[in-house]
Formats: structure tokens, sequence, C-alpha cells
């Protein structure tokens, strides 16, 4: 059939073995004037080799022809990796047949006696299929998207650590070691002076160097947590223990007496969820008590970090601002774990943090301390 119009005509393989039924499916593209380019089959073999040498808008197949089906056609279409529309016109073939050729892809189906709607349906059927393709594409550059995040997120994390290790060294090795310098001329100048002015002033001096060295190890083991060289557990008690005398809160922790083998990155994942969690709950949970639960049960290590305060609100986490939540979210995924983050209005928020665990890493039996 040849063109009507300026526009490409849509090129139909019909895989058919009846030449009247060929001529009808002419007739009835003719009568709805539809721009097209007929190519015909009638074998097996045809069918495919022709799929090697041309590229089809729709294949139109009868459902029973001679020593095959039009199944034996759509598995040949897969084997070539095709994604090309194929749809059934054929005689009558049974609901179930029908019901189990769409269930293997295939587009449609249309009985021969409707044939003056075949334009119709070839022309929905190209549509759908288009809008499947252009979703698909958007799916595969979504996911490529979320790849290309996630590795920019781990990128900037490990940067953040190096940087916030460079920083713990500056410390301890400029600002501790003055500060360890200066303690050591105020005690000689205490031992050789007896006038009760300059010992008063010498004590409060003393007194507020020791505040300044307790800051700079507090600052040095929030910046690199060295207490993780003791695992992942005693790094997790010490948080809940410097947050209480922080705040007054009391915590409680709930996990295995040790837990081996975790990676690295892992136990700082765990850690500065831990961290930002109670973080977070000293700023805005208003609650009387904390929960940690840390346990490392059927392959997965499982972080729990409850208090029963005010509840973040779902408004709150998707805050432009609230990049804390977010971006514990970026780092569990940086180890293929998750977060989850549940709340309920004056019942508290719960964060969870779930990392699967490969069959190496030391699964603990389930005793735990408090």
């Amino acid at each position: 059939m040849s063109p009507t119009s300026n526009t490409p005509p849509l090129r139909i393989l019909h895989l058919e073995d009846s030449t009247l039924d060929h001529e009808l499916v002419k007739r009835a593209l003719k009568k709805a004037e539809a721009c097209v380019e007929l190519t015909r089959v009638d074998t097996l073999e045809d069918f495919s080799l022709i799929l090697t040498q041309s590229r089809f808008s729709v294949i139109l197949a009868d459902y029973r022809l001679a020593g095959f089906t039009a199944l034996d056609a759509w598995k040949i279409l897969q084997q070539h990796h095709l994604q090309t529309p194929f749809v059934l016109l054929s005689g009558a073939i049974g609901e179930s047949a029908a019901v189990a050729a769409i269930k293997m892809g295939i587009s449609d189906y249309l009985p021969k006696e409707d044939m003056g709607k075949l334009w119709r349906v070839l022309e929905r059927t190209i549509e759908i299929h288009r809008i499947q393709q252009e979703k698909e594409a958007a799916d595969f550059e979504l996911a490529e998207s979320e790849k290309r995040l996630a590795s920019f997120a781990e990128h900037l994390q490990i940067t953040i650590e190096q940087e916030r290790a460079a920083i713990a060294r500056e410390i301890h090795d400029d600002i501790g070691g003055s500060l360890a310098a200066v303690r050591f001329d105020l005690a000689w100048m205490s031992r050789h002076t007896t006038d009760t002015a300059a010992l008063s002033h010498l004590s409060a001096a003393n007194d507020m160097l020791t505040h300044a060295l307790e800051a700079s190890q507090r600052i040095m083991m929030n910046l690199r947590p060295a207490v993780l060289d003791q695992g992942l557990v005693a790094a997790v008690h010490w948080l809940a223990t410097s947050f209480s005398k922080r705040t007054g809160l009391p915590v409680t922790v709930r996990a295995p007496h040790k837990i081996d083998g975790l990676p690295k990155p892992v136990q700082l994942a765990a850690y500065r969820t831990t961290q930002e969690a109670l973080t977070n709950v000293g700023k805005y949970a208003r609650c009387s008590q904390v929960q940690i639960e840390l346990s490392d049960t059927e392959g997965v290590l499982t972080l729990e970090i409850t208090d029963d305060g005010v509840g973040i609100s779902e408004q709150d986490l998707a805050k432009v601002g609230s990049f804390g939540i977010r971006g514990l979210k970026e780092r569990a995924r940086t180890v293929d774990g998750w977060l989850d983050v549940s709340a309920q209005s004056g019942r508290g928020t719960s964060i969870i943090l779930s990392i699967p665990l490969s069959p190496d890493e030391n699964n603990n039996p389930g005793d735990f301390d408090q």
C-alpha cells in the first residue's frame, strides 16, 4: 500500500498464510485511508529472516498458521531482542488463549470479524508502545541519575570523613600540644610561688585549661571517632553516656556484648546515625527518655533510636533545610542500607537504620546487656 501523504508510511509486517485474509487487511487499511507499507510473510523462517533485514512499526499476526502459531513467532521476536508491538488478528481463539497471549507480552488481540476496527487498534497499540518506551527511557535515566547521586554522596561522605580526621589531627597536634605545654608551665609556676593571689589566678587558669582540654578532646572525638577502634558497641555506649551527661536525659542501650567483623564504613554509618539522631533528640524531641537498640541478627545490622518526645512531623522532614535525616539516608545507601523514620505526634520518634551484612560478617548470640 502506498503512502498517501508526506508522513512516512507506517511499516507493518503481516504474518498471514491466507492470501484472501491479507487482501482483506489491505482493504481495511485502505478504507481507513491509512498511510502504511504492508509486508507479508507466511512462514517462521521468512519471519525470522525479515526481522534481521528490516525494522517495522508493528507486527500483525494470525494466531494459527500452517505448522505453527503466533506464539512461536512471538518467541522468535524475543530471541531477536526486538520490542516491536505485536497484534493478533485472528479468528476466534478463545478467551483463555487471548489472555495467555496478552500475559506473554503480546500487545493486543482483534478478531477478524472486527476488521473495521483494525486501523484504530493499530494506532492505539503504537501509541501505548510509544508511551511505554518513553517511560522505560525515563525510568532508566532516573535509575542512572540515582546511581550518580549515590556515587556522589559516597564520595562526599568519604571526603567529609577525611576532612574531619585532618582537623582532628590538627587539634590534637597543635592545640592539644600547646595546651599540654601551658599545663606544665602553670604547674611549674604553682610550685614556685607562695603568693596567695597568684595561686588563686593559677588555679582559675588551670580550671579553664582543663575545660579547654576536655572541649578539644570532645571535638576531636566528634570529628574522628577514635572510640570506634574499640568496636561499634563500645562507641554507641560512649555516645549514649556522653549525651546523657550533656543533656541529663536517661539513655538505655540494648546491644550485644560485642559485634565483630563489621567493615569500617558500616561501623561509621551506624556511629554517625546514632550521633545525628541523638543531636536531633537533644534539639527538638522534648522527650523524657531515649532508647537505643543495636543488633546483628538474621544477617542484618539494625540500629534503632527511639524517644518519647513530641514526634517529628512529615512537614519537618520535608523542609528544604532538613539535611540531617536526608544525609543519614544517603549515608545508609553508601553501605547498601536504608533508613526509616516513623513518628507519632506526642508519642515520639523512631529512627531505624538497617544494613545487610555479608555472610562472613559475624552474627553474635542474642544475649544483651543494658
